[in-house]
């Protein structure tokens, strides 16, 4: 399998397998980062952080100005693995969402609405005010989270190709395909004696 395409392109498809190998890969990935906050900040003679937390969601900071505000009190070694780690994970999450996306023929312009909407909901929830309308705009948020997942992790793609390109699911040949229809040649009896040594009757 191609590992720089199933990651990081945004063209072709996967089917649910892949995709749930793809979340097991950004998880793996996770647990690497934490690794190494801990074992920087231990290296620089920092306090080892109470809480290491590494989520797709982190992009969405990049919009808040209170996470700029809160830079001054992260550690140094922290930051800078959240700074390269969140963007490769984000981009992994995203390209293996398009394609798995495209397997059920649409586009990955979905991920608006199953990705951004409720992550930019999550990021400034504390800050709205309790009122009929953000409570509608949770729920909205929450069942599109769901109806993402559900549509992600769990529906099964398109049989056969679509737009986006050739089933995942269908074999693959490694080599020319064999027209056996045109290997079979049929010739018409004729009517006079075989080929071959023959006995002369006569006088």
């Amino acid at each position: 399998m191609d590992f720089l395409w199933y990651l990081f392109s945004f063209e072709g498809r996967i089917n649910r397998a892949k995709f749930w190998l793809a979340a097991l890969i950004i998880l793996c990935w996770m647990i690497f980062l934490a690794i190494l906050t801990v074992a920087a900040t231990v290296s620089l003679d920092h306090a080892t952080p109470m809480t290491i937390n590494f989520d797709i969601d982190d992009i969405f900071g990049i919009l808040d100005p209170a996470s700029f505000r809160a830079l001054s009190s992260t550690n140094p070694a922290a930051l800078v693995l959240h700074v390269l780690g969140t963007p490769l994970l984000v981009w992994v999450y995203l390209a293996t969402a398009a394609k798995r996306l495209h397997d059920r023929n649409r586009s990955a312009w979905w991920m608006v609405l199953f990705f951004v909407i409720p992550g930019l909901y999550g990021q400034f929830q504390d800050r709205l005010s309790d009122s009929t309308f953000v409570g509608l705009l949770g729920l909205a948020a929450g069942c599109l989270t769901i109806c993402g997942g559900i549509t992600l992790y769990f529906l099964k793609g398109d049989t056969g190709p679509n737009r986006f390109g050739s089933d995942p699911l269908e074999p693959v040949e490694s080599g020319p395909r064999r027209d056996r229809a045109s290997e079979l040649q049929f010739e018409p009896h004729g009517a006079g004696p075989s080929p071959g040594a023959h006995v002369k009757r006569g006088p």
